[in-house]
């Protein structure tokens, strides 16, 4: 997708008119963080971005599809994980789209990116999301998931994990969905549903290319 724009609301625009996504609350969402808060450099191309530490700020479309996909899980009050928070955009857009009965819990094994992306969301003017609680941002295992605050409606992973974290899938709520690419050197990004019952279902929604989900130590050396 090319759809890069000179300002937030241009790539937002390029981005719908894409169909990347369809719901208005994912644009409601994206519009009201502005990726320049969040992206060191070129926060309005539609490519990935590095933030140090072998991490990167996904492509504008990534997020978008990947809104799209939990949309209807991100209802206003649900609660939602995000794994490799990085730079704290993509779980401030999640924020904004629950309101203020949800909570959205990031979390980055980096504490040098949680710390910055406290500082980015409070830049975007988001200060009172972290003030209030509806936003956390902490420092921890991903791959772990964070059962404290759980279960989540909604979980998103921003790296691709070797394999399905079963920790993940357990702190999923009935009817909750989780998004995340998985593969070595083929990548997908799966959707992963919870059924009432707990039946588990898993949907491929399309071929990516994703870093990996890895260990601390293995990501610093990446970076």
């Amino acid at each position: 997708w090319t759809c890069s724009g000179r300002t937030n609301t241009e790539l937002i625009q390029n981005l719908k008119h894409s169909a990347l996504f369809l719901d208005h609350r994912v644009e409601a969402g994206m519009l009201a963080c502005d990726r320049k808060n969040y992206c060191p450099s070129q926060p309005y191309e539609d490519a990935p971005q590095p933030i140090g530490f072998g991490a990167t700020i996904s492509a504008p479309h990534m997020h978008a599809m990947c809104l799209e996909a939990l949309i209807s899980q991100l209802y206003p009050g649900a609660r939602a994980l995000d794994v490799g928070s990085g730079s704290g955009y993509l779980a401030a857009c999640m924020a904004s789209v629950v309101g203020p009965s949800g909570k959205v819990v990031g979390i980055d094994h980096v504490q040098e990116l949680v710390e910055e992306s406290r500082k980015n969301v409070a830049k975007d003017g988001k200060q009172s999301l972290l003030d209030s609680g509806n936003l956390v941002l902490v420092r921890g295992d991903g791959r772990l998931g964070l059962p404290q605050h759980g279960p989540y409606d909604a979980i998103h992973v921003g790296a691709a994990a070797p394999t399905l974290p079963p920790a993940l899938v357990e702190q999923l709520r009935p009817r909750g969905r989780l998004i995340i690419p998985v593969g070595v050197h083929s990548q997908e990004l799966l959707q992963v549903d919870k059924a009432e019952d707990g039946r588990v279902t898993c949907k491929s929604l399309t071929g990516v290319r994703y870093i990996p989900l890895t260990d601390l130590s293995t990501q610093i050396g990446r970076g």
